[in-house]
Order: structure tokens, then sequence, then C-alpha cells
């Protein structure tokens, strides 16, 4: 699979967890702001940098799924294989999410 197919289908699975993923360009804020999840007006969102290469934004937004619960999903093998090797590599509980997956710049866009 091409890396733009598993990049959008990753961002299909984001929308059927109830999470848009949107690229922003993060060079016009005033602030550091990076890649990651945020919630706005109580809808979740995950806002990726649009500059980051393709391979990179697999890795972030593969490393925030991993998170979310998605065992009961139809998956294509592709990515539930890439979902699976990134949580042996990073286990993490899905109660615990790190502070670090949160906008810091996401109080702007309210």
């Amino acid at each position: 699979m091409k890396p733009e197919e598993i990049y959008q289908n990753l961002k299909d699975l984001s929308d059927r967890l109830g999470v848009t993923v949107s690229d922003e360009n993060f060079r016009k804020t005033s602030i550091k702001v990076k890649s990651g999840h945020c919630v706005v007006k109580s809808k979740q969102h995950f806002i990726m940098d649009k500059h980051k290469s393709l391979h990179d934004k697999i890795d972030i937004l593969v490393s925030f799924l991993t998170t979310m619960d998605h065992e009961d999903l139809y998956l294509l093998p592709t990515i539930r294989e890439l979902l699976n090797r990134s949580s042996e590599r990073n286990p993490r509980s899905l109660s615990k999410r790190s502070e670090d997956s949160v906008v810091q710049g996401c109080g702007a866009l309210q």
C-alpha cells in the first residue's frame, strides 16, 4: 500500500473514532505548536502540521491511534499491523494518554 493510501486510511479510521484530522500550517502561528489531539467545543480534533513529511504524519497519527479503542473495528490488514507494531514498541494504557499528545495552541482555535 502506498504511503498516501496509508495516511488516508488512518485519517478515515480517526473519523470513524470521532476524531477529525486536519492538516494545518503551523508556521503562521507565533507560538510553538506541534501536531496532536485536542478538544474544541466538545469535538475531538487531531491537528497535523502540514509541513511534516508523509512518513512523519503516518508515525504521528499511528502513535495517537494506538491510544484509541479500535479493536472492534474492521481495519485493513496493513493498518492493523501498523497499529499493532506501534503499540508493541510503545505500550501505553488507553486511559493514560500523554499530555504531550495535546496541541499546546489548541485554545487559539476556539
